[in-house]
């Protein structure tokens, strides 16, 4: 998301921007862009504030007319008319505190749903090399605490702020018309207040920062965990898990408590300046009033405003401490809006229509990083409707390659053309469209079998949901299901076994319905029976469809038309089963080493 263009603010409003910037770190003119769409709610919220705040600049006038009346003129009528319009001051106050409140409630919740929406967005958005570098703890952090500080920044402490400047400077007219003498007396501690301040603002935001980072840390650590929880009891590891995540909490703690102390050494300086303006106001006002030149009520009244004074510049330094503190938060949530895709459309990029499905790779070569090569100059063609079976070691690139077909990744050389059309021309949603992908561990999300299916084309019809459950040997345990095919999956699809979701997978691939289709090692993992069942799906799936298999057993890839080997990221074999054997290459190799009695480490083969 990028700024306001220029011209939506005067010269001099973005030159005042400008430098409030400088000063809070805080991109002001962008953040107040989520209070836009909801300026009349948050209008007649700050009508209520001035409202609240200039009735507050009344009181001490009442209370300084009530000692006069009482202790002075002991005028019980004017006490009574007094009392009576305070009465009503309180209440005015508590209508304009209600509306306030209550608005800027609806339009912080309002603000943290657009916020969250959009960096949602942009993390969904976001090319894979930027989900491998980040964990997803530390994002959803991101999406949740910080951005509830932003809200808290926008709203709250800004209002606050306001509030504050309403009454110092309401306090300071009214102070300067009883006593310009004594106003400057108030005035002389402002510039140490804004000196503290301006020391204490930057640990803060640093402090904080830290403070966010080490809670993202435990929230990555937590959410690992748990997301894998069937390894951790497997392997008995829950005091293990729980001691990792007491460090990262240990973290927070550490982080947490100088943040407590920067805040207490700030609050205490504040609060003693405060209250040693309150002292030196008492000395003097309390001499003006023996020697006869301050009356007892203006001497009430004028207290009052200078404590309101004091406190209004004690919490507008407060106000800009807590701004320090939320920039930290503020720079994380932007710095991912800001994170650009790295597989982004050319500009121009056409839809690719329809496609008979041949897949030409042309000296393809791929780095993570640009330095760690993983693919080397392969050259590939895959004919429409052909099943083309990749074979190698682990490591040797195998799923890297897979994954460039739908521009999941760009290739660092070369080209890959579909139908002679190079995938970069084409707009990226259309070339996923025609690329269905069945991986080794099947993904599920959280909600009903039927979500699960239709998550393939979400406009498919209850019988097209059913259809594509009976070709994929999935519809016979689903009915069997207590709510059938409105079965919640649990998180993952944990209720479900490793077969039952890799049907489910499938059955979502078949209603994808899509002419180009990847199988990366979808039967690894799975037993005798539910493999049976799953290749037997997977055998009705590839039917009239381009297909590009990874097989951890050679034994599923006999079919195949071609058998591709790679090595070291190279090409070096390329053929059908029989010529493969016969050429007494790696392949040959790999495949004795599958069906011969000398034992094989699990993933040594990596096929």
């Amino acid at each position: 998301m990028d700024p306001l263009p220029p011209d939506v603010v005067p010269p001099d409003a973005a030159e005042v921007a400008r430098r409030v910037r400088g000063i809070t770190g805080v991109p002001w003119r962008r953040l107040f862009r989520y209070l836009r769409p909801h300026l009349r709610p948050f209008s007649i919220a700050i009508a209520g504030l001035l409202l609240g705040s200039g009735l507050a600049l009344l009181v001490p006038l009442f209370v300084a007319g009530l000692v006069s009346a009482v202790v002075a003129g002991g005028d019980a009528v004017g006490l009574d008319r007094l009392i009576a319009g305070l009465v009503i001051l309180f209440l005015a106050q508590s209508l304009g505190g209600f509306v306030q409140s209550y608005l800027l409630g609806v339009v912080g919740e309002r603000m943290v749903a657009q916020l969250r929406g959009e960096l949602f967005d942009r993390l969904v958005t976001l090319s894979l090399d930027f989900h491998g570098r980040n964990r997803v703890g530390e994002l959803v952090s991101r999406l949740s605490s910080d951005v509830t500080l932003i809200r808290t920044m926008l709203t709250q402490t800004t209002t606050s702020l306001l509030s504050s400047l309403i009454g110092l400077v309401g306090a300071v007219v009214i102070l300067f018309l009883l006593s310009p003498t004594l106003l400057a007396v108030v005035l002389v501690l402002a510039p140490a207040l804004i000196a503290v301040a301006i020391v204490f603002g930057r640990p803060l935001q640093r402090v904080s920062t830290q403070v966010q980072d080490a809670i993202a840390a435990s929230t990555a650590t937590a959410e690992e965990a748990l997301s894998g929880i069937r390894v951790v009891k497997s392997y008995v590891r829950e005091a293990w898990e729980a001691q990792r995540y007491g460090g990262d909490l240990s973290g927070v703690v550490a982080a947490g408590s100088r943040l407590a102390m920067w805040r207490a050494a700030f609050g205490g300086l504040m609060g003693f300046l405060g209250f040693g303006a309150i002292a030196a106001l008492l000395w003097w006002t309390g001499h003006e009033v023996i020697a006869g030149r301050l009356a007892i009520g203006t001497l009430t009244g004028f207290l009052l405003y200078g404590v309101t004074i004091g406190g209004s510049l004690a919490t507008i330094a407060s106000l800009y401490g807590q701004f320090r503190e939320g920039t930290g938060a503020v720079t994380r949530v932007f710095e991912i809006l800001d994170t650009e895709p790295t597989v982004v459309d050319a500009p121009g990029a056409a839809p690719l229509g329809p496609v008979a499905g041949r897949i030409e790779l042309d000296g393809v070569s791929f780095a993570y990083d640009g330095e760690r090569r993983v693919l080397r100059e392969v050259d590939l063609d895959v004919a429409a409707g052909e099943v083309l079976a990749l074979v190698g070691p682990s490591g040797s690139g195998k799923t890297t390659l897979v994954g460039l077909v739908p521009r999941l990744w760009d290739v660092t050389d070369g080209a890959i053309r579909i139908d002679g059309t190079n995938v970069r021309d084409v707009t990226t949603a259309s070339l996923r469209q025609q690329i269905g992908l069945v991986q080794q561990e099947a993904v599920l999300f959280g909600g009903t079998v039927r979500d699960n299916i239709r998550y393939g084309r979400l406009d498919a019809t209850d019988a097209e949901i059913e259809a594509a459950a009976r070709s994929a040997n999935a519809h016979e345990f689903v009915s069997a299901l207590p709510g059938g095919y409105d079965t919640a999956v649990g998180d993952r699809g944990q209720r479900l076994s490793g077969g039952q979701r890799q049907r489910v997978a499938i059955a979502r691939a078949i209603l994808k319905d899509p002419p180009i289709l990847i199988l990366d090692e979808a039967t690894s993992s799975l037993d005798n029976e539910s493999e049976r069942l799953v290749q037997d799906a997977l055998d009705r799936l590839k039917v009239g469809r381009t297909t590009i298999i990874i097989a951890h057993r050679l034994s599923t890839i006999r079919s195949a038309h071609r058998i591709a080997v790679l090595d070291d990221g190279w090409l070096v074999e390329l053929g059908t089963h029989d010529e493969l054997l016969a050429r007494e290459g790696l392949y040959a190799r790999l495949y004795r080493l599958q069906f011969t009695e000398q034992p094989v480490e699990a993933g040594s083969v990596g096929v």
